[in-house]
């Protein structure tokens, strides 16, 4: 296994137990036990996000570079993506994840031509494929970059000019090529500038029906190649744009609907995006999951106190339970998978710190498994659903639901029967009990 550019790390980074203090090792994540019909790591499938964690420079809206990454010296910039490309690979290895995550502009760069930038991306998904056969290491999704290039800023799909929306989809059409060549298990739609900034300026039912037209030429095109993989969407409400078109999972489902797309798309729910749409992570999971529709998550999480996508690792147990609880009562991802779509602070300039976040946020969702199965097991929360909603199994709520009755019978049955009593949802005990399994 090559140490070039994490020394540091000689071997795998191995699970020791919850009593271990050594940092480098896992205390909850061991792949290979079994949680129920499945091992840890087919049930979390854990991706590394290629853009935050080899191509993040510590820079943001208030300062430049903080990193200064090994694999970013070279002065040719195809140089610099086969050096990054050789880093990403050996942290993976290292880090012990079976897959990454990439988009088309993070592995290669873009050249003095579109037709240039397409041969540089070829050039990388060849480097790619070779990494892969050496590793092992496989490709959960692929995408592409349209938000970037400033011929975007007015937006990609949703351009009100057609020679942006034409660049657009001959750069999807490429990215596609290259998640399909790479063998990627999904492929990811995620409109960075997809919205709008003034309705001053914007026929907005105009603008999603072109993205709704992206959308469907994706489908066909994905068709005529073959391409096995899942398609999916990640919705966010803001940011770069004021208000984007796919604010929140049940927003985009109805978009989806509403142009017949349903059918060909999975959601990606994001946990920060979440959050900045004013929902929970696991308010956005259900909402996915109860449409049939939850295809994979990128796992981070928000500052509360802050009104951006701050994308930090996610070391919150209690919102790993909740989510876990969400997936394995789906029976899991299917194809997805957990991305860490995260990256670490400004200030852990040290590289040794991509492997201190990746390993907490992985212990982090191995513990969240762990309790979500039992609290599952135990029924304790399933138990008590069931008996809430129990007056609509038989009664005038089985007849509500089977269409058995009309409004002039149920006034009817109200004024015999009389008012309903009260009764209490008991929040506060089930938080209890939710408690007691995450502290035990």
């Amino acid at each position: 296994m090559s140490k070039k550019f994490f020394p540091g790390v000689e071997r795998p980074i191995p699970y020791e137990g919850r009593e271990s203090k050594n940092p480098l090792a896992f205390r909850y994540y061991n792949k290979l036990q079994r949680v129920g019909d499945k091992t840890m790591g087919e049930h979390l499938r854990f991706a590394v996000a290629y853009w935050h964690s080899f191509m993040g420079t510590g820079a943001d809206m208030f300062g430049g570079p903080s990193f200064k990454r090994e694999w970013h010296t070279a002065v040719d910039p195809m140089d610099r993506a086969r050096e990054t490309m050789d880093a990403a690979f050996e942290f993976c290895q290292k880090l012990g994840v079976d897959y990454y995550c990439f988009h088309d502009r993070d592995i290669a760069p873009e050249g003095e031509s579109f037709s240039r930038t397409c041969r540089n991306l070829e050039t990388m998904v060849q480097c790619a494929l070779n990494l892969q056969k050496a590793t092992g290491v496989k490709l959960l999704w692929g995408t592409a970059n349209l938000f970037s290039n400033p011929v975007y800023s007015q937006g990609a799909g949703t351009s009100p000019n057609a020679h942006v929306m034409a660049y657009a989809a001959a750069q999807l059409k490429n990215a596609i090529d290259a998640t399909h060549a790479l063998g990627g298990e999904n492929y990811v739609f995620w409109g960075g500038r997809e919205g709008y900034e003034t309705l001053l300026n914007t026929d907005m039912k105009r603008e999603q029906e072109h993205m709704a037209r992206l959308l469907q030429m994706a489908v066909d095109y994905k068709n005529k190649i073959g391409f096995k993989g899942q398609f999916l969407i990640e919705p966010k409400p803001a940011e770069p744009t004021k208000h984007q078109y796919d604010f929140d999972a049940a927003t985009t489902l109805g978009f989806l609907r509403e142009y017949d797309l349903l059918d060909h798309f999975q959601l990606n729910i994001e946990a920060n995006h979440a959050t900045l749409a004013g929902h929970s992570f696991a308010h956005e999971l259900a909402v996915a999951s109860a449409a049939g529709k939850l295809g994979s998550v990128d796992a981070n999480r928000g500052d509360l106190l802050l009104g951006w996508d701050t994308d930090q690792f996610p070391t919150d147990v209690y919102g790993t339970v909740l989510a876990m609880i969400i997936i394995l009562k789906q029976n899991g991802l299917g194809k997805g998978g957990l991305n860490f779509d995260a990256k670490v602070r400004r200030s852990s300039v040290d590289p040794s710190d991509l492997f201190h976040a990746h390993i907490g946020g992985m212990d982090a969702f191995a513990q969240g498994l762990l309790i979500a199965h039992r609290i599952i097991e135990d029924r304790v929360l399933d138990n008590f659903i069931e008996e809430r909603y129990g007056s609509f199994k038989s009664g005038i709520g089985e007849q509500i639901m089977s269409c058995k009755t009309g409004l002039e019978d149920l006034e009817k049955w109200i004024i015999r029967e009389g008012a309903p009593a009260v009764q209490s949802g008991r929040q506060e005990m089930l938080e209890n009990i939710l408690n007691s399994y995450i502290l035990r």
